[in-house]
């Protein structure tokens, strides 16, 4: 069993992190205080190669698998966790279209995503009345002639009012998951808007915002594989997410780890007591066990081994155990992480999302115990 990165890796690593360090860090601040990322931010996660970390080379993407993808979203994340969440949607974007997409759906689209030419692309699935369960869904979509013309509302879609594309999940058919496939919707499509962005806790300069679709027509080709395997799609894509998302909390729970390092040896005037050093202690344990999760999951997907069980168990640890370094970075920072500018109170609001989005912990529980409750009937020990 390897620990260690490979050179492709290690060497998209530092190429994150150093982009993070030199360049998202310094203007996070900003970026929080205007609520808004600036277009040349985006263009330079293109420019590096990471807004296709597991896409194919023709496609202009790096080609450096799910672990480097982890790798790299860890880090861009602890720059600024509000720019790693249009990486990682912008990444799924291009994954669900790489294996779901026709050959002209993926030269049309997925050169845009990779290279920053696009803004990014955007995931609608969630709605007023399906949120965890996706299999609910409200919109529909009617065939009229050789097109499709879609109605509905959408909730929480990150970047929806910028995208160059969003994949939208709409009903073709009966009640149910199987009633359901995935239509490809150019950004400023006619009949296609959004509500203004939310005052949310967290993530304040991404963008979340409720899209309107009212007799949106697409032709037959805009449809993302067959009709009624649009569930099917959405599961395959939040499995790949779930990883994504625990790289992210992780970059937020490390980066608040490393800014109470700094405070505890930077305070001549009381030192670290007792209770610091356990704290720190716990983060460091309790972030690298959610981390090897992590990577496992990565692992699995990138070998094209199931991978579901592994990429809830990595996201329901992982979210929570992010959630509780930062609050525990926060106390070793005392008044130094209180100030609302402060990096750890920023990292502290930021991650709480993570446990909610791409399926709550509730959620990812469910999937667990089902999962293990499978194995068990089927005589597959633990």
């Amino acid at each position: 069993m390897l620990f260690e990165l490979t050179a492709e890796q290690s060497g998209l690593r530092e190429i994150a992190a150093a982009y993070a360090k030199d360049t998202l860090m310094p203007d996070a601040q900003k970026r929080e205080d205007g609520h808004d990322i600036e277009p040349e931010t985006i263009k330079g996660l293109g420019d590096r190669g990471l807004l296709g970390v597991n896409i194919r080379k023709e496609y202009g993407g790096s080609e450096a698998g799910v672990v480097g993808y982890a790798v790299a979203v860890r880090e861009i994340a602890a720059g600024d966790p509000a720019v790693a969440v249009t990486m990682a949607v912008t990444n799924m974007v291009g994954e669900v279209l790489q294996a779901y997409g026709t050959k002209e759906q993926r030269q049309a689209y997925i050169p845009k995503l990779t290279s920053g030419e696009f803004f990014g692309g955007a995931f609608a699935l969630s709605e007023p009345a399906a949120g965890s369960d996706a299999g609910a869904l409200a919109t529909r979509a009617e065939r009229v002639g050789d097109n499709w013309v879609i109605n509905g509302e959408k909730l929480w879609i990150t970047t929806g009012d910028r995208a160059g594309v969003v994949v939208v999940w709409a009903r073709t058919g009966g009640a149910g998951a199987k009633g359901i496939s995935c239509f490809l919707v150019d950004g400023g499509a006619p009949g296609l808007s959004s509500g203004k962005p939310e005052e949310k806790l967290g993530l304040r300069a991404s963008h979340t915002v409720s899209l309107s679709l009212a007799d949106v027509t697409v032709p037959h080709s805009a449809m993302l594989g067959q009709e009624g395997e649009g569930f099917k799609i959405a599961m395959m894509a939040l499995d790949g997410g779930r990883v994504g998302i625990s790289s992210q909390s992780l970059g937020m729970a490390y980066g608040a780890m490393n800014r109470a390092r700094e405070i505890m040896l930077s305070d001549k005037q009381h030192g670290a007591t007792q209770g610091m050093l356990f704290k720190l202690a716990n983060i460091g344990t309790e972030c690298d066990a959610a981390w090897l999760l992590a990577l496992r999951a990565a692992w699995l997907k990138e070998s094209d081994q199931p991978f579901s069980r592994e990429a809830a168990m990595a996201k329901v640890y992982a979210t929570e155990a992010a959630n509780k370094a930062t609050q525990q970075a926060l106390q070793i920072g005392a008044s130094h992480g209180h100030m609302q500018d402060s990096l750890l109170s920023r990292y502290f609001r930021d991650v709480r999302v993570t446990r909610i989005y791409e399926g709550t912990s509730e959620v990812q529980r469910i999937v667990i115990s089902r999962s293990l409750l499978r194995d068990a009937q089927s005589g597959v020990s633990a």
